[in-house]
């Protein structure tokens, strides 16, 4: 099975969705699985996230924002952060076998119609490439 680990700062919104959607469309047609981290965690994920991928049929039980350090290995097949901050930020993670940016704006503090437009972002722009990096190989 294939890792991949998306990063952002928070872990609230945007590296939440991304690592509910890669487990929804690719886990098992590409035998992945997806974790998120945060470099500086919320104690919560932003409730319209979950409302954004509720309302798309995503899963959403299990998510919960978590730092690099709660993360039991960090040897992944794919790093993926989702802001600039993260990007630049992110320390190199020893394990990781290839490390990417795509970058999305941060919707937090914005109306609902932010997260679905990120949401809809994402499975246009970050499900493909993810898809090509590691299912198409």
């Amino acid at each position: 099975m294939k890792k991949v680990l998306v990063i952002d700062h928070g872990n609230a919104a945007r590296s939440i969705m991304a690592e509910a959607l890669i487990n929804h469309y690719l886990a098992r047609s590409c035998d992945l699985h997806a974790d998120s981290a945060g470099l500086e965690p919320k104690e919560r994920i932003d409730p319209e996230t979950i409302r954004a991928l509720a309302e798309d049929g995503i899963e959403t039980e299990r998510l919960r924002p978590k730092g690099l350090d709660e993360l039991p290995v960090l040897d992944y097949d794919l790093v993926v952060t989702v802001c600039d901050n993260a990007k630049e930020a992110c320390p190199t993670l020893p394990g990781a076998k290839k490390e990417i940016h795509i970058g999305f704006e941060d919707p937090e503090g914005k109306p609902f119609e932010a997260y679905e437009r990120e949401l809809h972002q994402m499975k246009n722009l970050l499900i493909p490439r993810i898809r090509e990096e590691l299912c198409e190989a």
